[in-house]
């Protein structure tokens, strides 16, 4: 079962610690360590399965090198008590494989840390525990000064905020819960206490053993610290696995927090964690298999036996009486008046819906409580949705949007314009006796299969109460599989719903194709698809690459100013590099006025007349420089591969705003 574990320590000096050494048995790798004039030897160390460093923009490429970088660290900081660099540690699911874990951690180093301006020491380790199972981790080692190409500047007292720590906490649970959803994997992770979750269990400490030698060799008393807090862990054990025994239904209500169902084998990880010795493991086993709250469901398509508890089960039957309710209620009808003069306005904007658009919006607004849609990205779910929005406030409705993630959450009111939030703030809001639903709400829930069945069911319960109608939208790509317990699935096989299969964003059959092929992993597909229409683009090397990249972006520029474009690259260098070379063209064809040089979060930018300026939405208040709109489409896009080809991180760019 997925764990939630982030951890985060300061490795400096006044520990005896030394960074040189604490990144090769991270890496486990040889480092001459130049201040001690030692060698670090762990390349005999096992369990590493991927090790790099991400530059930030503007860090010289020599840092790429873990062992130049942790030394000029070294250098720099001549303190005795010198911090030397952050360490975050975080468990990876172990229900995935190791390519998508590595994958998963590199995303996730990548947004929080590297784009923020910190060097990621990124460390994926894939032990085997004494249980024989998988116990994949990841340490990250960050610098704590800012970078540029120059070397080390200012410490940024910012990533010392504990509102900082917090973020990176909730990020990773929202990061690894996204993924998890998407591989279809019947498993969620909390990064709230026990307590918040209510759940009566006494949190653990975290002690890595093999970690912990290494970093106690060196100071006088961590072996005794590290005794200390290995005790300290099993006596909290020991106390939870007494509580356990008493009470089971802890047990199993902790399991089910992460996934609808279980296996003997999920109870025997936690077991293990929560209890000391082998005959409290067994005593809490007993308890657990004891418990009037299992319910067994049968073998799954594997052949294990599947568990689920009586909780789950009355959740679920909550949530389906709720639907049921809202299904057979229709007390939010909208009349074609003013259904179709909401289309007339789409209209008069250049919106024309096509024949499966307008059927989902007959859906949404046919009075029903209960609404369901059902659409891959890029069939214009949040164009429809933003078209019935405008229907249903001139009915006199007040609608309201709501998403797992804040980031969902941004994305569904910038594409329909409708005000939208997290269903935890909402929820939180709730319990403080505000913002409740009332019959005269419409709420809107994009990604509906990311949503667990609990808090769906809360949600929905009050929305019925109310009396207020629901929308659920989602991708089907989220449609997990009944066994996982999906309520977003389980609700539209039982009351169906309207799916929109057209992809809308492209213009011919053969792009709208390729477009289905990327969002079901056919990747290889979409890619030779255009490769038959000569619209991939190959180079010999990266630097031939970025040329023809740019020249072809002018020519199309200055040729079609009106259209849209967007280049996409691997690293944050290589987004600064290519939109440097775009102001460069702009300014040679007067396109751009003089540069300003501002003091922004990362640092000093140059902004110009003409520049179009990006403020993201996630509370950091940073400012990316950028020739073009955030929210373009691309309808006639060139991919250039170089024979090594890039991933992934956007660069967008158009004519100048």
């Amino acid at each position: 079962m997925a764990i939630y574990h982030l951890h985060v320590k300061v490795i400096g000096r006044k520990a005896g610690s030394s960074a040189v050494a604490s990144a090769a048995y991270r890496s486990a790798s040889r480092m001459r360590d130049e201040r001690l004039g030692r060698v670090q030897d762990f390349s005999k160390k096992r369990g590493v399965v991927h090790s790099e460093v991400l530059l930030p923009d503007g860090a010289p490429e020599v840092w790429s090198d873990r062992e130049r970088l942790w030394n000029d660290v070294e250098a720099f900081e001549v303190r005795k008590d010198a911090q030397l660099a952050r360490e975050v540690e975080f468990a990876i699911p172990r229900e995935m494989t190791q390519a998508q874990g590595i994958e998963l951690a590199r995303d996730f180093v990548q947004a929080e840390f590297v784009d923020h301006g910190m060097i990621a020491d990124l460390n994926v380790h894939w032990d085997i525990g004494e249980d024989g199972m998988p116990k994949p981790h990841a340490h990250v080692m960050l610098t704590m000064r800012e970078v540029d190409g120059d070397g080390f500047g200012q410490k940024v007292r910012d990533w010392n905020r504990t509102q900082m720590l917090e973020r990176w906490r909730e990020r990773w649970a929202e990061h690894v819960n996204e993924r998890l959803a998407e591989l279809d994997i019947d498993a969620r992770i909390d990064h709230r206490s026990l307590e918040a979750q209510g759940i009566g269990l006494e949190p653990q400490t975290q002690i890595g053993a093999a970690a912990q030698r290494i970093e106690t060799r060196s100071v006088g008393e961590g072996i005794k610290t590290a005794a200390d807090r290995a005790e300290m862990h099993r006596e909290i054990a020991r106390n939870n696995g007494d509580r356990v025994i008493a009470d089971p239904s802890i047990a199993l209500d902790a399991i089910t927090h992460h996934q609808s169902t279980f296996t003997r084998r999920d109870m025997a990880m936690f077991a293990h964690r929560h209890s000391d010795g082998i005959d409290q493991f067994n005593a809490v086993m007993g308890a657990m298999r004891g418990s009037p709250d299992l319910v067994e469901l049968g073998k799954d398509g594997r052949g294990e036996d599947r568990f689920t508890t009586r909780d789950m089960i009355e959740a679920e039957q909550r949530l389906h009486r709720a639907a049921q309710m809202m299904a057979e209620k229709e007390r939010h009808e909208v009349s074609d008046r003013d259904r179709e003069a909401a289309l007339a306005r789409a209209e008069q904007r250049g919106l024309v819906l096509s024949g499966e658009q307008a059927e989902a919006l007959a859906h949404v607004t046919d009075g029903r409580d209960l609404g369901i849609v059902v659409g891959y990205a890029g069939t214009g779910k949040s164009a429809m949705l933003g078209v019935a929005r405008e229907a249903w406030e001139a009915a006199g409705y007040e609608v309201r949007g709501v998403a797992l993630s804040g980031i969902a959450a941004e994305n569904l009111e910038g594409g329909s314009g409708i005000a939208s939030r997290t269903i935890a703030s909402m929820e939180h809001g709730w319990k403080n006796g505000r913002d409740m639903l009332t019959s005269r709400d419409v709420l809107v829930i994009d990604e509906a299969g990311m949503v667990g069945t609990r808090q769906l069911e809360r949600v929905l319960s009050h929305a019925a109460e109310a009396g207020a109608k629901v929308v659920l939208v989602g991708d089907p790509q989220q449609l997990q599989s009944i066994e996982a317990g999906a309520a977003f699935r389980s609700i539209h096989d039982r009351h169906g719903g309207v799916e929109i299969h057209e992809v809308r964003r492209q213009r011919e059959d053969w792009q709208r194709d390729a477009t289905r092929d990327l969002a079901t992993g056919r990747t290889g597909d979409a890619i030779s698809a255009y490769d038959r229409h000569d619209l991939v683009h190959e180079a010999q090397t990266r630097e031939l690459a970025r040329g023809d990249l740019i020249d072809r972006w002018d020519r199309d520029r200055q040729a079609a100013p009106d259209s849209s474009r967007i280049i996409l690259t691997h690293t944050n260098a290589e987004v600064r590099e290519l939109n440097e070379a775009a102001r460069d063209r702009m300014r040679e064809a007067g396109d751009l006025g003089e540069d300003m040089r501002v003091t922004v979060e990362r640092g000093e930018r140059s902004f110009a007349a003409g520049d179009r300026v990006m403020f993201l939405p996630d509370g950091t208040s940073s400012i990316n420089r950028s020739p073009c709109p955030s929210n373009q489409r691309s309808d006639e896009t060139d991919f250039h591969f170089p024979f090594d080809p890039p991933l992934g991180r956007h660069f967008k760019t158009a004519p100048r705003a």
